[in-house]
């Protein structure tokens, strides 16, 4: 129901941030998705997180390609700037964007089909070459446009709403994202928004690429007995691997043993409850073999399982200047036959 309107007055004593926006400034339409659909509530967690973060919502630029799940970025952030791409192409579009402004904050939003399918090729390019975005895929493990098909995320044995049985391996998108060199990589479920909303908040400081996969039960096609991405059975296979608070200014760090305090680059710091002591968000190998022994356990793991405090971005890479290259007025642009000319000798 996008096309009716959201009333545009808000109360007076609504809650401003320091920005002096209200949570009603970072909605965006009506959602025409399932009632139910956890998708609203990956929405409802991405507008939390940003209007505590005080971010500006013209600073954003969110991108998705095509699916359920690429239809939310309708549903938050109205004031953004937006493009829906083309099925499994978000990538490369948002690089291109990125690289020609990397003043704004980056939000990819994929679903398991547009991203573990046609997009897998994207996805891995964007997470090797550090794309600084956050990449956020809205996993339900089915084709919901679609009316219910297995997709590419689907584990091996569950079952489908009319009873077939997925035989195919599935493609792990946090394992994938940690082989490939992504630098912040948490999984996240839509029905535990406290544990949510701090995870994307840290993405979106993190400055890197930022990989979150939020398990997100599909309400029409597969929340029933024998689905694997159903309410209940997510429920009660988490293995949550901590609790995060994100803390916009670094405090002191905590004396207690059960608390990790990993500062990021920019200042602020993820503070981690540890629930199972014997994981470390900072050793990239330790992260991927906790990952696979609880998924061969019948486990999901959920919670920041990776992080980089120093990432290495795309455009630290290509040694790109610090300001918008869509700035650069002709002077820059064609510095001259003399500077033309010794590029050409240094490549000699």
């Amino acid at each position: 129901m996008t096309y009716i309107a959201k009333p545009s007055l808000h109360h007076p004593t609504l809650t401003k941030n320091k920005v002096g926006y209200t949570r009603r400034d970072y909605e965006g339409r009506i959602s025409t998705l399932c009632a139910g659909c956890g998708h609203d509530s990956i929405s409802a967690a991405i507008i939390q997180a940003c209007w505590q973060l005080d971010i500006e919502p013209h600073r954003v630029a969110k991108m998705s390609g095509i699916g359920c799940s690429s239809k939310t970025p309708d549903y938050f952030l109205s004031a953004s700037h937006g493009l829906n791409s083309v099925h499994g192409r978000m990538p490369s579009v948002l690089t291109g964007a990125s690289l020609a402004n990397r003043e704004l904050l980056y939000l990819g939003v994929s679903g398991d089909g547009d991203s573990a399918s046609i997009g897998l090729g994207q996805f891995a390019h964007a997470m090797r070459r550090g794309v600084p975005m956050v990449y956020l895929v809205e996993n339900n493990g089915v084709y919901g446009l679609t009316k219910g098909q297995f997709s590419p995320t689907a584990d091996a044995g569950s079952r489908s709403k009319k009873g077939a049985t997925n035989t195919d391996v599935a493609i792990d998108l946090v394992s994938l994202a940690l082989q490939l060199g992504a630098s912040y990589v948490a999984r996240g479920f839509s029905g535990d928004k406290a544990q949510l909303v701090p995870l994307i908040q840290g993405a979106l400081q993190h400055g890197g690429a930022a990989f979150i996969d939020v398990v997100s039960p599909c309400v029409a096609f597969n929340n029933h007995a024998g689905s694997t991405r159903s309410y209940d059975h997510v429920r009660e296979h988490n293995a949550a691997l901590n609790r995060i608070d994100f803390i916009d200014l670094a405090e002191a760090p905590t004396g207690d043993a059960a608390v990790m305090d990993v500062p990021q680059a920019d200042g602020s710091l993820l503070r981690l409850r540890k629930l199972q002591a014997d994981h470390d968000p900072r050793d990239r190998l330790s992260a991927m073999t906790t990952v696979q022994r609880l998924q061969a356990q019948g486990e999901l793991p959920t919670g920041l399982i990776y992080v980089n405090p120093e990432p290495r971005t795309l455009h630290q890479q290509m040694k790109l200047p610090a300001g918008a290259l869509n700035r650069l007025d002709e002077a820059a642009l064609c510095p001259g036959t003399e500077a033309l000319a010794r590029l050409n000798a240094s490549l000699r």
